[in-house]
């Protein structure tokens, strides 16, 4: 069990954090409508840790986000990225943050 994740809103979207993590933030335009953006701190090293986990399954903008195409995606990618970002803090500091 990770414990309590805070639900909250940033830049007027759904944001999620947990004791020990970093925050992941959801979002839904109209103007992209195919697509849902998981955005994370890009200061860290979430994403270039995805990259070389995943090599070539997922895709990003820049440094902050998963794209994540609404009409076939793998979930389980997604969870496994989740659980990594919820537990930064506490992995990050092992190589592939402990994947």
């Amino acid at each position: 069990m990770l414990g309590l994740v805070e639900k909250t809103l940033r830049w007027g979207e759904p944001s999620y954090l947990l004791k020990g993590g970093s925050t992941i933030r959801i979002d839904w335009k109209p103007n992209d409508p195919k697509f849902i953006k998981v955005y994370f701190h890009c200061q860290n090293s979430l994403i270039e840790t995805f990259k070389e986990i995943y090599q070539g399954e997922l895709a990003y903008e820049g440094r902050r986000a998963i794209v994540i195409p609404l009409d076939a995606f793998e979930i389980g990618l997604l969870s496994h990225c989740l659980l990594l970002v919820l537990t930064y803090h506490r992995v990050k500091h092992l190589p592939l943050l402990g994947a």
